[in-house]
């Protein structure tokens, strides 16, 4: 494996770590929804939803690539220096943590 199939690699963790935060946010807003019934749950509902089935397109995309699919991300690895895998990981990692943070505050 390369450099930079590495670093997709690790993308896919991280975005698998962003999908079990997801779930978790979607189990506690819907038990909010189911409580108060209230417009803000539901909006709250649809934002984790829509983040989560980015999550996992993403991860089913990057394996297809990682297992020598279509080449549909040989674009990202063609870039001189190695800037586009390591892009993505940026994202994801602050992605991650926002995630995380939002996750710890609607806990409590």
């Amino acid at each position: 494996m390369t450099i930079d199939e590495w670093i997709l690699l690790i993308v896919a963790v991280v975005e698998v770590v962003n999908i079990c935060l997801l779930l978790g946010l979607i189990s506690v807003y819907w038990r909010n929804y189911r409580k108060v019934k209230n417009e803000f749950s539901v909006g709250l509902l649809f934002f984790s939803s829509t983040f989560l089935l980015k999550s996992i397109l993403f991860v089913v995309l990057l394996g297809v690539f990682l297992l020598g699919g279509f080449g549909a991300f040989q674009h990202i690895t063609d870039d001189e220096g190695g800037r586009g895998p390591f892009s993505l990981f940026l994202l994801d990692a602050l992605e991650c943590v926002a995630l995380a943070f939002l996750f710890k505050i609607t806990w409590e």
